[in-house]
């Protein structure tokens, strides 16, 4: 009996207790339905959590709503954080190897850094790497900008190259006097005699060549504030590039392969011997001009072509809400040379990678696919960076051309041991648009490349001048300008 009272009472004891837990958990609970409103509650903080650092401040209202959605539909909280881009790497580092709370389990990173991140350990191969493919919007462009060694080691966000801008109107007040003296269209692009009873054209008037400009300036009369037929930041390797861009190879497709280095051949060699030559036709100094000089230049209708980044489309549009852009524009490919060089356009992808250090992998690569996905179509709106995924459509077609100046390009070498060479290629052009002889230019700058990568020195095998045909005349006068 007295073992059966023991028991009652024991059980009695144990229902008490959980009532006592059940309405203790109940309360609590409520507590933390309360709490989790004002952002402060233990339950919101049990949820999975990820961190997002970026550098560019113009992200900032993107990610912070994409995070707030994308909380919604998975319930997995993602905290982003804006951090200086100074040894930015360094500073991830740093924080993975301490154990930093705020340590960032994905990140907003560019292409040319990648390789530097993975090594250590601070990116890692996407858990999808059919993510970034064809099949979901990325060009090849994209694609090979962030793979290492085989490895899709990031995912595209955005994207930065250069394109041909142009002012449409003059084109067109071209085109029409052009008419209406009844001038034909003179040469095709390819130099072969046009019909002559082929009309000029605005479209006909957008240049598939440098040489084709310089026909344009020659044949037709510019509008009245016109000063320049074309000009560009002769100071800045990223407007320049193009020039010898389809001839050399730093790392191959992907900017990762260290046996393919060609950066000294006849191509190159002629392509940065025209280069020099427009020093003639379009004499920019280089210390007196740079990009916002040159925008703005063709801003106020100065300039008739010039060479652009994604950039102008917004600042464009803000100068014309402002009254201060009075004219249509539009944008192309970069230019061929002539009929026998060709081109090809740099550009830098801002890419997303998970960090090797982080805890969460999995909901890292959750959020990462979705800013892939449905998130992308509204960066350009919300930030005015191009999503490096392809659109269904597009509502302004400059956004679109310079997607296709995109799929066009060579994304920047990821290469640790050649992190130098954009600074030794920009020295390289400028001394050879100062009067350097191309071929030696070229011929030092590829042993030293070589040289950095091999560890010893290497001596490239001195090539013969090609011979480039020279450019036709055209009636720049010495200053640049346009004759009177």
């Amino acid at each position: 009996m007295r073992h059966g009272k023991i028991k009652r009472r024991l059980l009695g004891v144990a229902v008490v207790l959980l009532v006592v837990a059940a309405v203790y958990a109940g309360t609590t609970l409520l507590q933390g339905i309360g709490a989790e409103k004002e952002g402060l509650g233990d339950w919101a903080a049990k949820k999975e959590t990820i961190i997002l650092w970026y550098t560019d401040e113009a992200l900032t209202d993107y990610l912070d709503n994409k995070a707030l959605a994308f909380q919604e539909e998975n319930d997995i909280r993602v905290e982003t954080k804006l951090v200086s881009g100074l040894e930015y790497l360094e500073r991830i580092n740093a924080a993975s190897l301490s154990g930093d709370e705020e340590t960032p389990d994905v990140y907003v990173v560019s292409n040319d850094l990648l390789e530097k991140a993975y090594l250590a350990g601070l990116a890692v191969e996407l858990a999808d790497g059919e993510l970034v493919s064809g099949q979901n919007g990325f060009n090849q462009a994209a694609v090979n900008a962030v793979t290492y060694n085989g490895r899709i080691v990031g995912c595209p966000l955005y994207f930065e190259t250069s394109a041909l801008l142009y002012n449409k109107t003059y084109l067109e007040q071209i085109a029409q006097a052009a008419s209406e003296t009844g001038q034909d269209g003179g040469e095709a692009a390819d130099g072969e005699a046009a019909d002559a009873a082929q009309p000029v054209t605005a479209a006909g008037l957008i240049p598939s060549s440098i040489v084709d400009i310089l026909t344009f300036a020659d044949s037709y009369s510019a509008p009245e504030n016109v000063e320049y037929f074309f000009r560009w930041d002769v100071s800045d390797i990223f407007y320049n590039y193009f020039f010898i861009g389809n001839y050399i190879s730093v790392g191959g497709a992907a900017g990762d392969d260290k046996a393919l280095i060609d950066i000294y051949n006849r191509e190159s060699i002629a392509s940065l011997k025209v280069y020099q030559e427009l020093n003639q036709f379009f004499s920019i100094d280089m210390e007196e001009t740079n990009y916002d000089t040159i925008l703005q230049e063709f801003q106020e209708g100065r300039t008739i072509y010039t060479i652009a980044t994604s950039d102008c489309i917004r600042k464009l549009e803000e100068a014309a809400a402002d009254g201060e852009f009075a004219y249509e524009y539009g944008i192309a490919t970069l230019p061929a040379i002539n009929g026998e060089l060709d081109t090809k356009g740099m550009s830098v992808t801002n890419a997303l990678a998970v960090n090797g250090y982080s805890e969460h992998k999995a909901a890292a690569n959750r959020f990462l696919a979705y800013l892939a996905g449905e998130a992308s179509a509204d960066l350009y709106g919300m930030t005015g960076k191009i999503s490096a995924v392809e659109q269904s459509s597009y509502e302004d077609a400059h956004v679109e051309a310079f997607m296709r100046s995109y799929e066009a390009s060579v994304p920047i070498p990821k290469m640790i041991e050649t992190s130098n060479f954009w600074i030794e290629l920009e020295i390289c052009f400028a001394k050879v648009w100062e009067g350097a002889d191309a071929n030696l230019q070229l011929r030092a700058l590829s042993e030293k490349i070589r040289t950095q990568l091999a560890g010893e020195p290497v001596a490239e095998v001195a090539l013969e001048d090609p011979q480039v045909e020279l450019l036709p005349a055209t009636e720049y006068e010495d200053s640049g300008e346009l004759a009177e």
